[in-house]
């Protein structure tokens, strides 16, 4: 499996639901906190600006654009970022798979999308691997993007047999276009994400995630990136933010996690599965990592929220 698939699939993205947004004149609407969901759309019509937070500039969105927000943060619409901006919780009814909330008579500018649950505690240490915001604007982009998501909505209006499902797969191949396209673009940044479309540095992180439980050396990624020590320490850092070292320890931790939250078995089994020779040495990674000691974590029950406000 390959490092996005791999992630992914830790994740255990969840489409909760699909549904639109229609607003007519003057209008800014902030979306506070996403509760750890990955939103996805498409403009249908119109034009808006979107503004993440802790991301410096906003984007200006026009008709027939995609957009996924991997990470959950906050976030405002508006036809005029100037305007104060309502609280969507103030206009948004509860949930609805298919429904379109309108706002000002709407007419003026609307989008069409689905969100996705995550699941499990590491969910954000995963979330934080991913770019803030996703933006496709060319043609080509967007016409592969749009098919998916006018199919899905199709799907959830038309309640045919075996639609749920449907929805599901066409939900979540929209999230895996839009980030393999994002790649595929160039996108410069910092993070694990980016390192993908090194060919170089994605080697050293397939091969990580292939054997995380090797005893990987600096050397050894080096050479199976094709430079030398000193040299794919600095770019691996450069690009990734971390040391190639760290990182390892990190997927570690997080494939740990996964096996904490899904199996039974004990320590004694997980840390050597993972590369350590003793099980203090796995717990002192893990709570440097995660925050907590293997026993707390596995003793945590799953309590993460599912908004109940759309788009």
């Amino acid at each position: 499996m390959d490092p996005l698939s791999e992630l992914l699939t830790l994740l255990k993205p969840s489409s909760t639901i699909s549904s639109g947004f229609d607003a007519g004149g003057d209008w800014s609407v902030r979306f506070g906190d996403q509760q750890r969901q990955i939103k996805c759309y498409v403009i249908q019509s119109g034009g808006c600006w979107l503004a993440v937070d802790g991301v410096r500039d906003a984007v200006r969105l026009e008709q027939g654009d995609c957009f996924v927000l991997p990470r959950g943060l906050p976030f405002r619409l508006a036809s005029d970022l100037n305007l104060p901006p309502i609280d969507a919780s103030t206009i948004f009814p509860p949930a609805r798979a298919g429904g379109m909330v309108t706002l000002n008579g709407g007419g003026g500018f609307s989008l069409a999308g689905s969100r996705f649950a995550v699941g499990g505690h590491h969910a954000e240490l995963l979330l934080e691997m991913l770019p803030p915001i996703v933006h496709l604007s060319q043609e080509a982009e967007r016409d592969a993007l749009r098919w998916s998501i006018e199919r899905m909505m199709q799907e959830v209006r038309l309640n045919q047999p075996g639609g749920y499902l449907m929805a599901q797969h066409l939900a979540h191949m929209m999230l895996l276009q839009a980030l393999r396209m994002h790649l595929a673009n160039g996108h410069q940044g910092t993070g694990w994400f980016f390192a993908l479309s090194d060919k170089r540095l994605s080697s050293a992180i397939r091969a990580i995630h292939a054997d995380p439980a090797r005893h990987w050396t600096l050397t050894e990624l080096g050479e199976t990136a094709g430079m030398s020590r000193s040299v794919f320490a600095e770019r691996f850092r450069a690009t990734v933010g971390e040391t190639p070292i760290d990182y390892l320890s990190r997927w570690r931790m997080l494939l740990a996690c996964d096996r904490l939250e899904k199996g039974n078995d004990p320590i004694s089994v997980v840390a050597p599965a993972l590369g350590y020779q003793s099980e203090s040495a796995f717990s002192k990674a893990f709570k440097r990592v995660v925050g907590c000691s293997p026993r707390q974590y596995r003793g945590q029950a799953d309590t993460s929220p599912e908004t109940e406000l759309a788009p």
